[in-house]
């Protein structure tokens, strides 16, 4: 159980007390089964993106050995090609085999791991997970490579059979941009350098800030609007006004961010993805109003729920999920100055990958 002594530095006023804080990480705790997985909820599935994102929140909260325990899951049940399949069923009978859910294997959730893992080590100096992790991270980068496109974009998924899917998603490769910097920052620590690495993070961090049109069309959802920010491709004045530009289509004074438009739904996830965002961009004042505006998505027991209808003024799903109360431990940490936190998501300190001079902006 973790205590608030050990939150204190997760105290953000009008959105979080110390008390509040442990109360949100023994919810998360309480969801990780013995094994180390963080599923959406018990009983629900569990993803690799968001698997990770709970154990980041997990380390941000100081609880680094259950975050130990999640990426020792992932490196037991990484496939054989370097990628994990896009959902496992959750399980009470504690054997450690997964049958997936679904068998698909998407580039950005096995991409993510990179984030996580640096994160651990910058958040407890553990060389040794390092050496445990750096094979598991250098077959995922691989297994995401083998989709990279000729204009630098990284196809969708593999489908269970294997076939490619070569359309890409603008937040799913934002995503993988972050990644493959991560994936860079722990090769440049090992001294193992990888150049195909940094040409590859180059190409596709062109591609988001300056192709749109090579990414299938998903303008109505903000994730696609803040994400090319959250993943460090687009930065400095073109981040600021590129929040800007579309900040009344998509936040909600007072209840937070919409989900997808036209549709009267907030979610606590891209609402605290926003402010890490806005965060970024040097916008702390924003984006404590944007956590604050989400203060009732907050559950009696620490926990958030999804999302909320505001035209019907309830909440959907009924459901409390990890990744929505990881996110917004993952910002508080962020706006609070944790520094490995600060280092994932601030982008200033992790390698920026090399553009082929065809692509330089």
């Amino acid at each position: 159980m973790s205590t608030p002594g050990r939150t204190e530095h997760l105290v953000l006023p009008g959105v979080l007390t110390a008390g509040q804080a442990a109360e949100t990480v023994a919810g998360i705790l309480a969801a990780q089964r013995p094994d180390g997985a963080i599923p959406w909820f018990r009983g629900h599935h569990l993803d690799p993106w968001d698997h990770t994102e709970a154990a980041m929140a997990l380390d941000a909260a100081g609880e680094h050995e259950a975050a130990a325990r999640a990426y020792d899951w992932l490196a037991r049940h990484q496939n054989p090609d370097g990628s994990w399949y896009a959902a496992y069923a959750d399980r009470e009978d504690g054997v450690d085999t997964e049958v997936p859910q679904d068998a698909g294997k998407e580039s950005n959730f096995t991409a993510y791991i990179a984030v996580g893992v640096w994160h651990h080590y910058l958040a407890t100096g553990d060389e040794t997970f390092v050496e445990r992790m750096w094979p598991v991270v250098f077959a995922a980068v691989e297994f995401v490579l083998g989709l990279q496109q000729p204009g630098g974009e990284i196809g969708w998924k593999r489908e269970a059979d294997g076939t490619p899917v070569t359309d890409a998603l603008l937040t799913g490769c934002s995503s993988i941009h972050q990644a493959l910097r991560c994936a860079l920052a722990l090769a440049e620590h090992r001294e193992e350098p990888q150049p195909d690495w940094e040409l590859a993070a180059g190409a596709l961090g062109h591609a988001v800030r300056r192709h749109p049109e090579r990414f299938l069309d998903k303008n109505r959802y903000s994730m696609d609007w803040y994400y090319p920010v959250l993943g460090g491709a687009v930065t400095g004045a073109e981040a600021a006004a590129r929040l800007q530009e579309r900040w009344d289509e998509f936040v909600v004074p007072g209840l937070g961010v919409r989900c997808v438009l036209p549709n009267p739904w907030v979610t606590g996830g891209e609402s605290c993805e926003l402010a890490l965002a806005l965060w970024a961009t040097g916008e702390s004042d924003r984006a404590l109003e944007i956590l604050r505006s989400i203060t009732h998505l907050r559950a009696d027991n620490g926990m958030y729920w999804t999302g909320y209808v505001f035209e019907d003024e309830a909440v959907w799903p009924v459901e409390q999920t990890t990744w929505t109360a990881a996110s917004l431990l993952l910002a508080v940490a962020a706006l609070g100055g944790d520094e490995p936190t600060t280092t994932v998501f601030g982008g200033t300190a992790l390698p920026a990958g090399l553009e082929p001079d065809c692509c330089r902006d």
